[in-house]
């Protein structure tokens, strides 16, 4: 049975870390909203769920993944559930959890992203927060992308198994999400991004191993992988930008 994956339909957004752990195992999954023809309906069914009345365990919001009758919600949580079964998650069962750790700062990374454009209230639009937005992304670029960069090249320069990976000497999804997230900061934060390349040289080669991986690579190239937008995590305003 195909998993069944929850996101919102025409963005990348945190459903993308799911996506690119379903498509590096060459996985059997249905991306419900934006199944062709489906589009709203698919967005429909998304909420039908979350706003069931009778459903048990109901997700607050997305994404999501049905495996059968079960549903796991939040990014962290669905890389932990599905590492193991896609091959994508050590064999040791302590590195699980410290990959699952490496994952949940990822998510904390994700969420300050998010706050650079949004940084009063998720419910106004970018254009009633300008100001705000503007001194929290030189914040952000200032202060938070060297703190969570700098660590996760020491944890990768640091690893026993050597360099290559962050855990062990094999693939496993929190290398994924940490591909998306330099392409992410890269989209939209160019100018930080190309001013502090040579500080994270273990990250951008990781990045780069992972775009070459043969599933990773033609998903890059089809129409399921989605062009980052102004509607995402990561959005690309040039008055937020600046090199820091």
């Amino acid at each position: 049975m195909a998993y069944e994956l929850y996101y919102w339909h025409g963005i990348q957004g945190r459903g993308e870390f799911v996506r690119l752990a379903l498509e590096e195992a060459g996985a059997d999954y249905i991306d419900i909203t934006r199944q062709s023809g489906r589009g709203r309906r698919g967005t429909g069914a998304m909420f039908e769920i979350m706003e069931s009345q009778s459903e048990a365990y109901i997700p607050f919001a997305p994404p999501f993944l049905k495996d059968g009758d079960l549903i796991i919600p939040h990014v962290a949580n669905i890389l932990f559930y599905l590492g193991p079964k896609l091959g994508l998650a050590p064999e040791d069962e302590g590195l699980r959890h410290v990959v699952n750790g490496l994952q949940l700062t990822v998510t904390d990374f994700v969420a300050e992203v998010h706050d650079t454009h949004h940084p009063i209230d998720t419910s106004l639009y970018y254009e009633d927060q300008k100001p705000e937005a503007k001194a929290r992304s030189a914040a952000f670029i200032r202060e938070r992308i060297p703190k969570f960069l700098s660590y996760f090249e020491r944890v990768l320069r640091q690893n026993p198994k050597g360099s290559g990976h962050m855990v062990g000497d094999t693939l496993t999804y929190v290398d994924l999400s940490l591909f998306q997230v330099i392409e992410g900061l890269t989209y939209a934060f160019p100018k930080a991004m190309a001013s502090r390349k040579a500080d994270y040289p273990g990250l951008l080669a990781l990045h780069d191993a992972v775009a070459k991986r043969p599933n990773i690579a033609r998903y890059l190239a089809s129409p399921r992988r989605l062009a980052f937008n102004e509607e995402g995590i990561f959005r690309h305003y040039p008055e937020l930008d600046s090199a820091g």
